[in-house]
């Protein structure tokens, strides 16, 4: 009998991807305004202390995703660094608004320096957990039912981004912080250690990884044709020739798009001012429609690829991504200003990026085998980091030298170039035929 998606397993698995897309958009939103505000930090050394994450994350992504996929233990492979990097983050980032505000009673250069090793712990142990977390999925779901899992677990990151931006602006609204000298962070920090802990709790007693792994490795037995890797003469399982070109391929795809997508995302907002003439408040309104528009898209986006496949499904957010952006240049060349109308055009982004995203991660784990899906989660990670840690230093140099309207050509090359190398790809797409309209929700277990 065919298998089917255990959704709300999977949502359960997803947990942990909640409280970790929860974290990083505090992180994201909350640290740099602490280095300038109350430290005083200028912008190129918080730039620094900012970038460190990604450049952390090249080595920390891959090294824990090939540990865990080593390590044995009776709560599994991946739980156990789930469970230690969670706890040591919350009780790490916990310290980080206390000596925030001791810094603003009292300033000391110990403080400081307290502040950033401490910052540096946690993103260790952020670090530690995240290809765990994520290689978590596809241990326990056939290769097949992937692209849809994976929509699922990106949902799961959506709505713990949400809840933290609704969370922020009902505690530090403009109205309760507007007259304040010093705006202490403890409490919205204690509110996502909190969720935190909640995700931790739920995923811990309500995913039970060995029984799910074991499952899994029984499915995969009575599924050979699923399996890309081949014995040598010794019995060693190696990926042929032609499934490592084509890794490398989508490696390579993996840090075009990336770099594209990410300059925009970085720049957008100085963009927007620099050429919309916009305030800040309406240049995030136009990334958090195009956010919308991937929140929209993500379950479709799993159910179009196993109609067409995940290959012609990225190709199809590729061509639409880069003809948004030279859309959007067209428009700032023709008009100048922003319209409404635009809005169009960011949920179309949205759209285009969960097409990509949702199936790209799969297409990487399909191609290994079941003993390695966390180095292979780690490798993703090192080339979609590598892209954000670079375009953001590259982007910037051209805007400063070409001009800002540069932004939207470069981010549409780049993002075009990964049309051509995931032509390249013959792997690792999906093996199995979607069904047609309600039909396809007979293969999800609800």
């Amino acid at each position: 009998m065919e298998k089917k998606l255990d959704v709300w397993t999977t949502l359960r698995i997803g947990m942990a991807f909640l409280s970790i897309c929860a974290f990083w958009q505090m992180y994201n939103n909350v640290i740099p305004l602490i280095l300038t505000n109350t430290f005083h930090l200028n912008e190129t050394w918080s730039g620094v202390i900012m970038a460190a994450d990604n450049v952390l994350a090249l080595f920390l992504l891959p090294l824990f995703g090939g540990i865990s996929d080593r390590f044995s233990s009776k709560l599994g492979r991946r739980r156990p660094f789930i469970l230690v990097g969670t706890i040591a983050a919350v009780v790490l980032m916990m310290l980080l608004p206390l000596l925030d505000d001791s810094y603003f009673a009292g300033p000391a250069a110990w403080k400081l320096t307290a502040f950033v090793v401490i910052l540096a712990l946690l993103l260790i142990s952020m670090g530690s957990y995240r290809s765990p977390a994520v290689a978590l999925m596809p241990d326990v779901t056939p290769k097949p039912l992937r692209s849809r899992a994976n929509a699922l677990i990106n949902l799961m990151g959506a709505i713990g981004g949400i809840l933290y931006l609704i969370i922020a602006s009902v505690l530090y609204s403009q109205a309760r912080t507007a007259h304040l000298t010093h705006v202490s962070y403890l409490l919205l920090f204690a509110v996502v250690a909190g969720i935190m802990i909640l995700a931790l709790i739920i995923l811990m007693k309500t995913v039970d990884e060995p029984k799910l792994f074991a499952e899994q490795q029984e499915y995969e037995r009575m599924h050979p044709e699923d399996e890309l890797a081949k014995a040598d003469a010794d019995g060693t399982l190696r990926l042929p020739k032609e499934v490592k070109r084509s890794l490398g391929f989508l490696l390579a795809s993996i840090a075009l798009w990336f770099i594209g997508y990410n300059a925009v995302e970085t720049w957008f907002t100085t963009y927007a001012n620099r050429v919309w003439g916009m305030a800040l408040g309406s240049a995030s309104l136009c990334l958090t429609i195009a956010t919308g528009g991937a929140i929209l898209t993500y379950l479709p986006a799993g159910f179009f690829a196993e109609k067409i496949g995940r290959k012609k499904t990225i190709m199809t957010g590729v061509i639409l991504l880069a003809s948004c952006f030279g859309a959007m240049f067209i428009w700032s060349l023709a008009r100048g200003g922003f319209h409404p109308a635009l809005y169009v055009l960011f949920v179309l982004v949205g759209a285009a990026w969960a097409l990509i995203n949702v199936n790209s991660l799969p297409m990487v784990v399909e191609m290994c085998r079941g003993s390695d899906v966390g180095k292979f989660t780690g490798y993703y990670y090192t080339f979609s980091m590598a892209a954000q840690t670079v375009t953001p230093i590259v982007a910037g140099a051209l805007l400063n030298r070409a001009g800002y309207m540069t932004l939207f050509p470069y981010a549409a090359l780049f993002v075009l170039f990964s049309f051509f190398t995931m032509r390249r790809v013959m792997h690792g797409d999906s093996r199995k035929t979607g069904k047609k309209g309600l039909e396809a929700f007979e293969d999800m277990d609800l």
